[in-house]
């Protein structure tokens, strides 16, 4: 059902739909059969990435995915992620040494493995340089604990200078970034993409269904989990989704004369970049996921991605908190002023 595609520069092959796991947990899916029945149809139907993070649902999602990659681990590129709150305790978060390599152990327990082929870092931590979590990762790669380092909605200059990082300071290279990217949020278009295909970096993005608003739900009766946790992200009446909600309908009318269902519209959408490796996917049901699998070989015509861009122009979210990460200097008025 999939098809395969180089991961970065690596030499490693991987689907190009990943198995999210952020709705396995008590957050989520707190079923750990029904997950497990869920990662093995959809290694069966082909996918071979499953990403997942140590703070989703505060270490169960990681247990769920080790329990059921037991006899097949040697088939799956696994990745996690560090950087978020994994407790009350100060420095239980963030991007320092001390943390990362006490962590990476925790979820190498979790996941029952000897070693993650992907380690993310979640988010980026202002208060942390990046050189010192570099150092770190690059002495877990060495020590074979991890093989590779990635990135989650990182800026495209954080992205460079990671780069520049590993040329001067003989750090592993940071081989692959993790945005929100779907055709609602479509600002990584502008800069991140194409810095990302400039240094050879993997793409495996984010909400390819804009956290559901791309599920093919009627907006008036959908409600989700994540809807309930973030409110104002999610309120359909709210005046900064109102772009959203109405780019929907047309995007909905727009599938509906081509043919196809909404989700698989919005997955071939990002699939069809040529900097995107493969898109994740986060089903909580094993309905969600036999939804989505198919898109997997949707080919969208010119004339219709010529009208998407249309309803939504290239290099836009629609609601700029979309953007899953903003720095700084954007929220912190006292970095703005005298």
């Amino acid at each position: 059902m999939v098809e395969y595609r180089p991961f970065g520069r690596t030499g490693v092959q991987v689907s190009n739909l990943t198995l999210g796991a952020m709705n396995f947990g008590r957050t989520g899916n707190p079923d750990h059969e029904d997950g497990i029945r869920i990662i093995h149809r959809a290694l069966d139907a082909g996918i071979n990435v499953i990403d997942t993070a140590d703070v989703y649902s505060q270490g169960e999602s990681e247990e769920i995915v080790g329990e059921a990659l037991d006899g097949r681990r040697d088939d799956v590129f696994l990745a996690t992620k560090v950087h978020g709150q994994m407790g009350t305790k100060l420095n239980q978060g963030g991007n320092s040494r001390r943390w990362i390599v006490t962590e990476v152990e925790r979820s190498l327990r979790r996941l029952r493995t000897d070693w993650i082929d992907l380690y993310q870092v979640h988010r980026p931590d202002p208060a942390t340089d990046f050189d010192e979590t570099l150092g770190a990762l690059s002495d877990l790669v060495r020590a074979g604990k991890i093989r590779y380092i990635g990135t989650s909605t990182y800026e495209p200059s954080a992205i460079v200078e990671g780069q520049w990082l590993a040329e001067r300071r003989g750090r592993e290279r940071v081989v692959a970034e993790q945005p929100p990217y779907s055709m609602l949020v479509r600002g990584v278009e502008r800069e991140m993409l194409p810095v990302a295909e400039r240094y050879g970096l993997a793409v495996i993005p984010w909400s390819p269904l804009a956290g559901g608003y791309l599920s093919g739900q009627r907006l008036e009766a959908w409600k989700s989990l994540r809807a309930e946790r973030i409110p104002g992200r999610y309120d359909t009446s709210a005046p900064a989704n109102l772009p959203k909600v109405e780019a929907v309908r047309k995007l909905q009318a727009l599938a509906d004369e081509a043919g196809l269902s909404l989700i698989h519209m919005a997955l071939a959408f990002v699939l069809n970049h040529p900097a995107i490796t493969s898109a994740i996917i986060g089903p909580r049901t094993m309905e969600h996921l036999e939804s989505q699998l198919e898109a997997a070989k949707v080919t969208l015509s010119a004339d219709v991605l010529d009208r998407i861009d249309e309803i939504v122009p290239p290099g836009t979210n629609l609601n700029p908190a979309d953007a899953g990460y903003l720095p700084p200097s954007v929220t912190d008025s006292s970095r703005r002023r005298r």
